[in-house]
């Protein structure tokens, strides 16, 4: 079932951290390199590899601005890198992913932090749990922008 063809989804927003505790900034495009990660994000070069780029989908957004009371949420308050719309994310630990020209694989969840409750208050962690999307390693480099799509790499069969 998981190889079966699926709906490629959209990147919708690109964020970046310039430095450590700033808000991100919200970019048009990005390279994404292996070796180094996010082009202009702070942890470019640093950490571990497994946590190289993180996403989430529109969809979750919806969900966690729901559970506040909140009518939306801007994108950046939840620190994710990429925002995509039309592809659940969740399930794929393990798997690449196509962005624009760059090939990442998922990697695992993206579990909240204590971060949440001071960005949104009481109860921020646990709207954002189970919902936070995804983290991920870079692959194969290259530009991802605005409207771009993301598809499963589906691997090759010997």
């Amino acid at each position: 079932m998981l190889d079966a063809p699926a709906r490629p989804g959209v990147v919708r927003w690109i964020g970046v951290r310039p430095q450590r505790r700033l808000p991100l900034v919200a970019v048009p495009e990005v390279a994404l390199d292996p070796q180094l990660g996010l082009d202009g994000d702070h942890y470019a070069g640093r950490g571990s590899r497994n946590r190289q780029v993180t996403l989430i989908a529109a969809e979750q957004l919806v969900a966690i601005a729901s559970y506040l009371g909140l009518d939306r949420i801007e994108p950046g308050r939840l620190r994710r890198n990429l925002v995509v719309a039309g592809f659940n994310l969740h399930g794929l630990k393990g798997h690449a992913l196509r962005v624009g020209d760059a090939v990442l694989e998922v990697t695992g969840d993206c579990h909240p932090c204590s971060r949440m409750e001071a960005e949104f208050g009481p109860g921020g962690y646990n709207a954002v749990r189970g919902h936070g999307g995804v983290t991920a390693r870079i692959l194969a480099g290259g530009m991802v922008r605005l409207g771009d799509a993301l598809s499963r790499v589906i691997p090759m069969r010997a």
